[in-house]
C-alpha cells in the first residue's frame, strides 16, 4: 500500500486539474498557465493571463526571459492533445518548475471558467465540485 501512496503523492506533484489552477490564481502569484500549442490555437482562445509558448519552439534563448522562480502550468487542448506533455517535459529539461494541466483548455472550460481570445467563453465561473 506505501508504494501506492507514493505512485499518487508523485502523480499529485506533477499535474493539476483546472479547479486547482483557478485556485493557485487566486491565492499565487507564482503561478503561470503555458499555452503549449501553436499560436494559431492561442488566438483563437486561451486561458486568462496565460502565456503562449508553443512546445516545438521552446529553447534557452526563447525561455531566457521566465522566471525560474515560478511554477509554469502547461496547458493544450485537452486529452487528445500531447503538447501540455511535450512543452512540460522541455521546460523541466530547461530547468523550470512545471506541472501539466489535466485536460487542457477543454476541461478548463468543462469546468466553468472563462476564456480569452478572438473566441472567448464567458464561463460561469463556478466551483467545481472537485
Amino acid at each position: 500500500m506505501q508504494e501506492q501512496i507514493e505512485f499518487y503523492q508523485r502523480k499529485l506533484k506533477y499535474e493539476m486539474d483546472p479547479s486547482d489552477l483557478y485556485e493557485a490564481f487566486q491565492n499565487s502569484t507564482d503561478y503561470i498557465a503555458v499555452d503549449t500549442r501553436k499560436t494559431i490555437g492561442y488566438d483563437k482562445e486561451h486561458i486568462p493571463s496565460s502565456i503562449n509558448l508553443p512546445h516545438r519552439e521552446m529553447t534557452e534563448a526563447s525561455t531566457q526571459h521566465l522566471n525560474k522562480s515560478k511554477i509554469y502550468v502547461c496547458y493544450c487542448d485537452g486529452i487528445g492533445c500531447n503538447a501540455s506533455t511535450k512543452g512540460a517535459l522541455k521546460m523541466t529539461q530547461l530547468g523550470f518548475k512545471v506541472i501539466e494541466l489535466m485536460g487542457g483548455i477543454e476541461w478548463w472550460k468543462f469546468d466553468g471558467y472563462a476564456t480569452e481570445g478572438i473566441t472567448p467563453t464567458k464561463g460561469s465561473q463556478f466551483e467545481c465540485a472537485c
